[in-house]
């Protein structure tokens, strides 16, 4: 298996026998799961998507991806939440965090819009596109949520301004509904080439649709081997035993350490190439299990930097987390310290050694510290940032959350809490139909 469950720095707090005893629980909700009998079931796609998925589809994303590499120098792809993230976070741990300044690449700069309101962000990327040669890709299911659908409108007219309208046709391309929605009609109406997002995953389960697809494609990244990864990871997980199916206990074990008062996950990498992965899994987690007044915090460091900010906390603080340790086996590069005659720093001992040695010491070192601290510590050990790793994480993380959604007791598809800072937002920009509402927040300000 590319991914294994090292449990050596939980022992002192999840024992074998608790793990059996919440054993009902689990396979209880892995049945719902797989049965499509629980709430949430009609968003159950993304579970044999690694198989299922559209092979039409497929080949014109390789295909517009070829197109997009070949005809711009910088791919900006609008989107928030679930429709950017998984790409990120892919493009940032297979390739690296710094991308776009990567020397002698041959795919084009990607950036990201429409995942805040901010007029400087969206400013200072105008900046960059100047005299450059752009496509987009808006990912949207209805297109009419407002901080993407801001963005596409701005990127829109520049293209339009640049191009003309007839050359930004095909400079534009829309991942959406597959038949309905605002931005399906618009697009369909000015000729974009469109690509689907499911009616049956999830934004959040996304990543190996056409929303996550088309933007790691255009990086030069091999999708065919992320769907390899998230196929296999699908035959390894569908084993109904806990004591080999190391996804099942993932799942068990922190609603084991929930409710011993663990109430905050903090997923720590020594990668920096992991932090947009941290972002999209502290989606997937908090948007799936924070409801109805339940669920544990997903929080994120990545060390050893955090060592230097967070470290005190984690190791002296209030006791209601556990880590989750995302240990990469193999870095994408050698390093070797060199000597220093002089040895200023007292660290010729260190000479010689490959730096991730040095980095896999440091977890190490940390790992037991943070234990003798009373923070149960998970470690998911990967083989490496490859493709086939990524997407077989991916399968892996989100396979657990549904699981540990159902044994919370919890839809893990919906999000009905997203809605209320909308519906506010909406009443006091003065959109129409929210009158009523704008009243009450007005009379709440004074």
């Amino acid at each position: 298996m590319a991914l294994s469950l090292n449990n050596k720095f939980l022992e002192a707090y999840v024992s074998e026998q608790e793990i059996n005893n919440i054993s009902k629980n689990v396979y209880d909700a892995f049945n719902t799961l797989n049965s499509r009998t629980g709430e949430g079931s009609n968003f159950l796609g993304w579970i044999d998507l690694p198989v299922k998925y559209d092979r039409e589809e497929f080949s014109r994303i390789k295909k517009a991806a070829e197109e997009i590499q070949r005809s711009c120098d910088i791919f900006v792809v609008i989107g928030i939440g679930g429709s950017y993230l998984g790409a990120r976070a892919a493009i940032e741990f297979i390739k690296s965090p710094v991308y776009n300044n990567l020397p002698n690449k041959k795919t084009p700069d990607i950036y990201f819009a429409g995942n805040s309101i901010s007029p400087s962000a969206l400013s200072d990327l105008l900046k960059i596109c100047e005299g450059k040669d752009i496509c987009i890709n808006v990912v949207s299911k209805s297109g009419t949520t407002t901080e993407p659908a801001v963005a596409f409108r701005v990127f829109r007219a520049l293209l339009e301004n640049k191009y003309g309208k007839e050359g930004a046709k095909e400079r534009i391309f829309a991942t959406t509904d597959k038949e309905k929605g605002t931005l399906k009609k618009f697009s369909d109406d000015n000729g974009y080439e469109t690509f689907v997002v499911p009616d049956d995953v999830g934004g959040r389960f996304s990543v190996l649709t056409a929303v996550g697809l088309l933007p790691i494609a255009v990086a030069g990244i091999d999708i065919d081997k992320i769907m390899k990864g998230a196929q296999d990871a699908r035959i390894d997980y569908s084993l109904p035993d806990i004591s080999k199916n190391d996804c099942l206990k993932y799942a068990a074990i922190r609603n084991i350490l929930l409710n011993k008062g663990k109430n905050v996950e903090i997923l720590a990498s020594y990668e920096p190439a992991a932090q947009m992965l941290c972002e999209w899994w502290k989606q997937l987690f908090g948007e799936s299990e924070g409801k109805d007044n339940k669920g544990i915090y997903p929080s994120s460091v990545i060390f050893s930097t955090d060592l230097h900010s967070l470290g005190q906390f984690i190791q002296d603080g209030s006791r209601i987390m556990f880590e989750t340790v995302l240990d990469i086996k193999k870095a994408n590069d050698e390093l070797l310290i060199p000597n220093d005659p002089l040895n200023i720093d007292k660290l010729n001992f260190l000479a010689g050694k490959d730096l991730d040695f040095v980095n896999h010491t440091a977890m190490l070192g940390t790992l037991f510290a943070h234990s003798d601290g009373n923070v149960p510590n998970i470690v998911l050990e990967l083989g490496d940032r490859s493709e086939y790793s990524f997407g077989y994480l991916i399968y892996f993380f989100e396979l657990a959350c549904a699981v540990s959604g159902y044994i919370l007791g919890v839809n893990p598809f919906n999000q009905p809490g997203v809605e209320s800072y909308k519906k506010n937002m909406f009443a006091l920009l003065g959109k129409e139909g929210y009158e009523e509402l704008k009243n009450e927040l007005e009379s709440r300000m004074k």
